[in-house]
């Protein structure tokens, strides 16, 4: 499976909890190993949103694909 299909479907499994507090995420590109991603609705704007990038989107998807290196915001 392609990389950046294997990432959405990672992403797919964490959206109900982004969608749950407001929010969403929008995959833009994967490069090099850097998944670049927008952060949409309460999640753009939310002072916690740092955390939930690398703690939380970040970590899931380093876990379940070991090529990705890092998860990077694109405003």
């Amino acid at each position: 499976m392609e990389l950046e299909a294997r990432v959405q479907e990672v992403l797919d499994k964490l959206r109900p909890f982004l969608q749950r507090d407001g929010g969403d995420c929008e995959l833009v590109a994967v490069e090099d190993g850097v998944v670049k991603l927008r952060l949409l609705g309460a999640c753009g704007s939310c002072p916690a949103s740092t955390m939930t990038l690398k703690a939380g989107i970040e970590r899931a998807l380093m876990e379940e694909i070991p090529e990705i290196k890092e998860v990077e915001q694109v405003l």
